[in-house]
């Protein structure tokens, strides 16, 4: 019996209060950011960053012919940059399956690259506590 392949693939990535939610389905190659083509994303340091896992995965052979759909939403542009990256990572290892639903070489080079590929950033924003200006500062006092 023939191996059957995934119809589409839903995965997300977080980073910080940016959430991106990755669709991949079977396609020409076309990947888009809330609508537009990633190759148009700006500013180019955040295009470059978006890229990674994709660059990676045509380094291995193992990009498919896949159109990947992502929307982000909330943070900063690099904030939203990493969970993007995330999200397209964590989508091309799932498609790619192998035994177990994943492809081990893949994963393994995205690992060695940056662990950040495959697995959310946990750090959050401190808050800001009471007798002070924020999370750390507190109100000088003066004994004289």
């Amino acid at each position: 019996m023939a191996k059957k392949k995934i119809k589409s693939v839903q995965t997300s990535g977080k980073r910080k209060t940016a959430i991106a939610r990755a669709n991949v389905k079977k396609g020409q190659g076309r990947v888009r950011v809330n609508g537009s083509p990633i190759e148009i994303m700006e500013p180019e340091m955040a295009r470059l960053k978006a890229m990674e896992p994709l660059q990676i995965a045509n380094a291995m052979k193992k990009l498919a012919k896949v159109d990947i759909s992502v929307d982000v939403q909330g943070g900063g542009i690099m904030g939203q940059v990493d969970a993007i990256r995330t999200a397209i990572a964590r989508g091309l290892v799932h498609w790619n399956n192998g035994k177990d639903g994943e492809d081990e070489e893949l994963k393994a080079e995205y690992l060695r690259f940056d662990r950040s590929l495959l697995v959310n950033d946990p750090r959050r924003k401190e808050p800001k506590h009471q007798m002070g200006r924020g999370a750390r500062k507190k109100w000088q006092k003066s004994y004289r």
